[in-house]
């Protein structure tokens, strides 16, 4: 990752960036690199009922805890789930604050391509936010139509427990079809097939900028 040493993680809703890039984060986490992690709704109003308001805020704080992200780098705001388009300028000026308060080397979000209102309103601004910085997008594969697999992070077998192991840890979610292992783990090595490994995840390169 040549010089990369500060890297931010742009999800908008909790655990997005776990389903993304959670084996790299891993990776990056035992490389030293200092990985923050922004989440711009915890998602409230999608909570099943017999499970408290708040308790996908509980879980991204276990999941990232897993991941060993540094507490005090994890940043959680409370937008309604599907309206982040009605404030994409706050998002943006969000954004903006964190890219001059962290100066980032290397930004995940979501990919542009990615068909969810709330995902492309942050892939957007993040985008406008962060024109200068190194870009790649992540695979939420239920959103993609397209997707263009231009890079990859090769991973081993103990990254991509971590990640499994995060996703875990949103025991309210595990209702959904895709939070299973069985299902990340074989993502994870059909990427790694197409670059002749056992394990990776791919990303769309949206800017690259080398030092």
């Amino acid at each position: 990752m040549f010089n990369t040493k500060r890297i931010l993680i742009i999800s908008p809703h909790i655990d997005d960036g776990e389903f993304g890039c959670g084996g790299s984060i891993a990776k990056f986490i035992e490389e030293r690199k200092e990985v923050f992690y922004v989440a711009f709704s915890t998602a409230e109003d999608s909570v099943p009922d017999n499970y408290p308001k708040n308790i996908l805020e509980i879980e991204v704080r276990e999941a990232t805890k897993i991941l060993k992200i540094d507490p005090n780098n994890l940043i959680i705001r409370k937008y309604q789930v599907r309206k982040l388009n009605y404030v994409r300028q706050e998002i943006l000026e969000e954004l903006v604050k964190m890219k001059n308060e962290i100066s980032p080397d290397l930004v995940f979000i979501p990919s542009p391509n990615d068909l969810h209102q709330d995902h492309n309103t942050v892939a957007m601004e993040g985008m406008r936010a962060f024109k200068q910085v190194s870009l790649l997008g992540y695979e939420i594969p239920w959103n993609n139509i397209t997707f263009h697999t231009q890079a990859f992070i090769n991973l081993e077998e103990r990254h991509i427990i971590k990640k499994i192991e995060a996703l875990k840890a949103y025991r309210s979610q595990q209702n959904r079809f895709y939070a299973n292992e069985e299902f990340i783990r074989s993502l994870a090595i059909t990427r790694g097939t197409q670059i002749s490994v056992k394990y990776a995840e791919t990303f769309e390169v949206i800017r690259w900028v080398i030092k």
